[in-house]
């Protein structure tokens, strides 16, 4: 069997349903609660939904696992309660590093572009303690990730026992089905998607920093799609064991972004721009793009999918039918 944490949630939710494709075993770890997220589930044959406070006892059986990949993280960028994260983001994939080594188990953790902070100290996947003292994050969330990074380093410079093969994937600007339950925290597609079908204009943050115009902060768009490509490849390649990132490679303006879901919808842009919000002042990522390089390097061949492509496909295959959850 399979397991995937945070399987209920938007990149594990799409994982799972590749694997259960595939004719897995897959067992999800997550809280459904009383929201929409069970519609994430609704079309796979999943084997077991485990709630996280009993995966330690679920693990203590020592079931038959080929791969656990762990998605399951606060990730709410404006989250302030240092200890439940730390728990959360840190110990717990503590655990789950030190539980694969020892069962010799593959592990597959998600990192996160927020370490890279700002982006003055680039964007390069570098586990070196050089590579990751440079970075620093804008927010608590994106500590976290990191300070799961560096554990990692430590543990294999330490010559620690380690999962048989690993990979921490630190995931750009993800869209793409099953993110509807995300909130505030969900992509830009579906928060302009929802505002054009409310009948409103497309609002985008005004620039506040001096050189770069309205819509024109850029970030590194990534579908779906392609981050569970790469997880699937990871899995099946061992050789590969690292941390990558995973992105389309290329930075895109917001204004991109949003047009192109006006073209998906055959309406004309109408965009406004509004102050930035003032919890996001100074923590906000004005520019990410994936050095890619090292995923290339290691064989992973799969062509990202354009923007304008993926944005038109989740908008006219997913949103326009969201209805349905078993469609």
């Amino acid at each position: 069997m399979h397991i995937v944490t945070g399987g209920a949630g938007f990149i594990g939710s799409n994982l799972v349903a590749a694997l259960c494709a595939r004719g897995e075993e897959v067992v999800v770890v997550d809280r459904l609660r009383q929201g929409q997220k069970w519609r994430n589930l609704a079309k796979h044959p999943v084997a077991a939904i485990v709630p996280p406070e009993e995966l330690r006892a679920f693990l203590g059986r020592h079931p038959p696992v080929r791969a656990l990949f762990h998605m399951g993280a606060i990730s709410a960028t404006t989250e302030t309660d240092g200890d439940l994260v730390a728990a959360t983001n840190i110990a717990l994939p503590q655990y789950l590093w030190d539980w694969c080594a020892e069962a010799r188990v593959p592990f597959i953790y998600a990192s996160s572009a927020a370490t890279y902070g700002d982006g003055s100290q680039g964007f390069e996947d570098d586990l070196s303690p050089a590579g990751l003292a440079r970075l620093r994050p804008l927010n608590l969330y994106g500590w976290s990730k990191l300070a799961f990074d560096r554990r990692v380093a430590q543990l294999l410079a330490l010559g620690r026992p380690r999962p048989p093969s690993w990979a921490g994937l630190r995931f750009f600007n993800v869209y793409g089905p099953n993110e509807h339950h995300k909130g505030r925290m969900a992509s830009v597609v579906l928060h302009k998607f929802n505002q054009i079908m409310r009948g409103e204009e497309a609002t985008l943050f005004a620039s506040d920093r001096e050189g770069i115009a309205d819509g024109e902060q850029k970030r590194d768009f990534v579908h779906v799609e392609d981050c569970v490509a790469a997880m699937l490849w990871l899995e099946a390649n061992p050789a590969a064991s690292g941390l990558y990132n995973i992105g389309s490679g290329r930075a895109r303006s917001f204004l991109d972004l949003t047009r192109a879901i006006y073209a998906a919808l055959g309406r004309n842009a109408e965009i406004r721009f509004v102050p930035m919000p003032d919890d996001l002042k100074g923590k906000y990522q004005y520019f990410t793009e994936a050095r890619m390089d090292r995923l290339r390097g290691a064989g992973f061949a799969k062509p990202p999918v354009a923007l304008e492509d993926g944005v038109a496909r989740y908008v006219r295959d997913v949103l326009l039918r969201a209805e349905d959850p078993f469609a």
